[in-house]
Formats: structure tokens, sequence, C-alpha cells
């Protein structure tokens, strides 16, 4: 028998060499460690009666109060009506502000005509706005919705501007130079350098569709998250106040992380500190 056909033989049963076993980062832990303090706070102060269980509800009560919502099937309902009235005044708010920002960027006629107006409307406040829209549109859905919108377009126009106005000379003179002009300059040079900028805006409009929406559900709606508040308030709920108020940091949360997926997908090509980190 050749003797070179048995170690080449042998090594097909060979066992495998061992490989290094990875473990999952603990880093992710360092996510709840905010959290958990305040629960453990939070039940402390009803431990120790520092607020009676009426302003106060232990966090057992507010899983009580949820669980009787979602019994009674009014659970999703009022979840659905606030995640679709933030989708669509998000929409709407973003493309809005996304346009007249480029056309902002792109002409300084249109900067000196449109800038000083459009930071003057911002300085209103947010329910400043709520009975001028209800009596142009009547308690239905636009209301609600063109209050979120306006919410949104303000820290997305004003992000947009910003990033560029920031956008390097050097490239702008070189995109003219290969003959790029108005919307093509604008598609293929301005946007793609001022994303950063962008998702800054978007994410921070997002914030603040939120933040509107809660506005928009407390006069004249029947749904949502926001009417929650107030039918608790109403019924001395605090359970469902404070759940309310809990749905909305979650949702708030999982919608910018979703955005931000979108963001990190979209700048892939940017070599940032914050990346290494």
């Amino acid at each position: 028998m050749n003797q070179d056909a048995l170690p080449r033989s042998l090594s097909r049963w060979s066992v495998p060499a061992t490989r290094r076993l990875t473990l999952p980062s603990p880093r992710w832990l360092l996510k709840l460690v905010v959290p958990l303090a305040l629960l453990g706070l939070w039940q402390l102060l009803v431990e120790r009666e520092i607020y009676s269980r009426s302003q106060l509800p232990a966090p057992l009560d507010v899983y009580r109060g949820a669980r009787q919502l979602y019994e009674t099937d009014n659970f999703w309902p009022h979840f659905q009506m606030s995640i679709d009235r933030v989708f669509r005044g998000f929409l709407i708010g973003s493309v809005i502000a996304i346009l007249l920002g480029t056309l902002v960027g792109l002409s300084s006629i249109a900067d000196e005509m449109l800038s000083p107006t459009i930071q003057a409307i911002r300085a209103i406040p947010s329910l400043a706005w709520v009975p001028l829209l209800i009596l142009w549109m009547g308690i239905t859905e636009q209301p609600k919705v063109t209050l979120i919108a306006i919410g949104v377009f303000f820290p997305v126009f004003t992000n947009l501007v910003s990033g560029i106005r920031q956008v390097d000379r050097r490239l702008v003179e070189a995109a003219h130079a290969y003959g790029l002009h108005g919307l093509s300059f604008a598609w293929q040079v301005l946007l793609p350098a001022s994303l950063p900028s962008l998702f800054t805006g978007l994410r921070l409009g997002l914030a603040q569709a939120w933040l509107f929406l809660v506005a928009a559900e407390l006069t004249g709606a029947s749904k949502g998250l926001g009417f929650l508040l107030v039918d608790g308030q109403n019924s001395y709920r605090s359970d469902i106040i404070v759940f309310a108020i809990i749905s909305l940091a979650i949702l708030g949360k999982i919608t910018d992380w979703l955005l931000q997926l979108v963001e990190d997908r979209c700048l892939r090509w940017s070599d940032t500190y914050g990346k290494g980190r």
C-alpha cells in the first residue's frame, strides 16, 4: 500500500479544527441601563407613596390597563390611527420641505423671497394652528394631518438648506464644468452631498411629527394615542395616561430606528467618526 495514500485517506476522517466561538457583544445591554433604572425609580416612588396611585400608578397597574384595552378591542385601533396620521403627515411635510429646500438652495432669489417668511412662520406655536385649521377644514382627518405636516416641514427644510449651503464649492465648480445645471445638478450633486443634513432633518421632523400628533389629537379626535390621553384624564384613569405616554415613546423610538436603518444604507459611502465607534 502506498504510504502517501494513508495520510490522505485519514485526512478525510480527521476532525476539523475547532472554530473560535464568537459571542455577541454585550454593549447592547447598555441600552437597557437607563430604561431599567427609570422603571426601578418608578416602582420606588410608588412603594414609598410619594405619589398616590391615582397620581402615579404602579407599572403593574399600567399593564392591567393596557390589557383591559386589548381585551375590549380598544388597543390596536388607537395605534393604527396614530401611525397612519404620522405617516401621512410626515410624507407630505417631507416632500414639500425637500422641494422648497432644493429651490432655495439652488436660487438666491428664491432664498431672499421665501426664507424670511418661512422662518417667521416657524416661530408660531403648534397649538396656535389648531383653531384656524379647524375653521378651514372642519373636525376631520385633514386638519390633523396638516398640523403634523407643518411640524415636519420646518426641521427638514432648515437642515436641507443648511446642508446645501455647506456643499464644497470645488464640487459645485466641477459639476458646472461637466455641464450639470438646474435639476440635473440638484439631483446628481446637491442632494447626494447634503444627504447627511437631510437625514438629520428627517429624523428631527419625525420626532416633531409625534409631538404634533398629540396636539392634533387633543382636539376633535375619537381615536388615537392623543385621544387616550384626554380620555384617561376625563375618566381619572392615570394608568391609561401613562400607558399612552409610554406607547408614544416606544413608537417614536421604533420609527426613528427604522429611519436610521435607511440612513445607514444610503450613507454607506461616508467614513465618519461615529461609524468607527
